[in-house]
């Protein structure tokens, strides 16, 4: 299956909540959602059937993987591995995407979003425990220290994105030093911290039929 290539605010107006996939127009009043909230498509205000209980799941499959910008396959190898690990496979799955280089970079405030970020990490923008890393599904480990390329500290695109990360925001797992553009993976996270809205057992459920 190749990447999506379309308009990513269908896929927010197909999941009728904001994915965040459009950075800063996300928390403006141009967001489709805001302006639209119906499904995209000619029928889109039209009266639909009643879902079925496989296309719930799909739905909520399809909306945790376009959040994260992951293919099909990408996404069940990494359910495949937290069904392999021990613990709730809904929530092992959650952190595993919560590890991904790119995510951490997003999550750190380095990108606007985590499409940009995964751009900015093949790129080469990023190293990771002062060691180039150019692979954004890297899983980070516990004290893993994420810092800006010296020849891209200067970066305007990566100072914009900065300045709109607020140290009220960031998430508990995560250390950020603005004036040096480093930041710490402190430790993997728990479920209850991860600001995902969706409902990872519908996804275990799809899996399991």
């Amino acid at each position: 299956m190749a990447r999506y290539t379309d308009p990513s605010c269908r896929l927010c107006r197909r999941a009728r909540q904001k994915l965040f996939l459009k950075g800063t127009k996300c928390f403006t009043e141009k967001c489709p959602v805001e302006r639209r909230g119906y499904p995209p498509g000619q029928h889109g205000q039209s009266r639909r059937t009643k879902i079925s209980e496989y296309g719930i799941q799909l739905r909520e499959k399809q909306k945790v993987r376009h959040m994260y910008g992951l293919m099909e396959t990408q996404f069940k190898n990494y359910f495949q591995k937290a069904l392999r690990q021990t613990g709730r496979t809904g929530e092992t799955l959650v952190k595993l995407l919560e590890c991904r280089l790119d995510n951490v970079v997003y999550r750190m405030g380095f990108a606007p979003s985590r499409k940009a970020a995964r751009q900015f990490v093949c790129h080469g923008h990023f190293r990771v425990n002062n060691k180039p890393v150019d692979i954004p599904s890297y899983l980070l480990k516990a004290g893993d220290i994420v810092q800006v390329r010296e020849k891209s500290k200067k970066l305007d695109v990566i100072h914009a994105s900065m300045k709109r990360m607020k140290d009220t925001s960031m998430l508990p797992w995560l250390s950020l030093d603005k004036a040096a553009m480093y930041g710490t993976f402190l430790n993997v996270p728990e479920r209850q911290d991860i600001p995902l809205n969706a409902d990872e057992q519908l996804i275990v459920e799809l899996y399991s039929k």
